[in-house]
């Protein structure tokens, strides 16, 4: 649907919801674009297992592995949240086995492109959160930005480009003193893809916020085109149905 939506929420599972509804509700199966801004980051444990119970149905990833290519939240509490360690491990240990494991990997992942970007490998997460903790009379905004898409690599000449849908996030100190994070997709499948990537968007903004010493504001995300897949509207319908949610 050509209009414009914006979503403002203070839980994760219920923006979900209402993203999802609202195409549900509406002529199509896409929102061009939609506007998601999150001032609370807290789930709803109903939303969540119903909607990985009904992706392992259909033998799609788990919300949490999708959050994972984004921001590897588990690896970085079992290495005691430590920064080093965290990226030490994920490029050395960790990545190889991804890109073996799954060929949906092999031009890498999320996270992989926010600690070794191009030929280079540089470590944008580093760039940023040390000037994060720089004096906040410094205001060089362009240092608090990641490039996901590379065009080097990733303009080709195929139909169907599955790598990567998150184009750029940007990190900013509000007035408040508190650390807002945004995020750009050209393109995001709502079914499988749209919670796990605001998770890993959420625990990626909490860890610089954490590395940088400030505490997570906000969470903003435009999308292109937020289109409904691999679910008809009327499987949808039974879906939400059994997450109780009300709008």
């Amino acid at each position: 649907m050509n209009i414009p939506v914006l979503i403002e929420e203070e839980n994760l599972s219920k923006a979900w919801c209402k993203v999802f509804q609202y195409i549900i509700d509406n002529a199509g199966n896409e929102i061009t674009p939609l506007i998601l801004t999150l001032t609370g980051f807290e789930e709803d444990k109903l939303i969540n297992n119903e909607l990985n119970k009904d992706l392992a149905k259909n033998r799609l990833d788990s919300i949490e592995i999708v959050s994972e290519t984004i921001f590897p939240q588990s690896l970085y509490l079992f290495h005691n949240n430590s920064r080093q360690k965290l990226f030490e491990v994920y490029i050395g240990n960790v990545l190889p086995r991804i890109k073996k494991i799954d060929k949906r990997n092999r031009s890498g992942t999320y996270f992989e492109r926010l600690i070794a970007f191009g030929d280079t490998k540089k470590n944008q997460l580093d760039i940023i959160i040390d000037s994060l903790k720089q004096d906040s009379k410094i205001k060089r905004r362009s240092k608090s930005q990641a490039a996901i898409f590379d065009p080097l690599k990733d303009h080709k000449n195929g139909v169907f480009q599955s790598f990567p849908c998150l184009q750029h996030v940007s990190f900013y100190k509000s007035e408040n003193g508190g650390l807002i994070i945004n995020s750009f997709y050209a393109m995001q499948y709502l079914y499988q893809r749209a919670y796990g990537n605001w998770l890993g968007l959420i625990n990626l903004g909490k860890f610089v916020a954490q590395e940088a010493g400030l505490e997570l504001e906000r969470f903003n995300c435009f999308v292109g085109v937020e289109k409904l897949d691999h679910l008809t509207k009327s499987q949808g319908k039974v879906l939400i149905g059994k997450m109780k949610f009300d709008n």
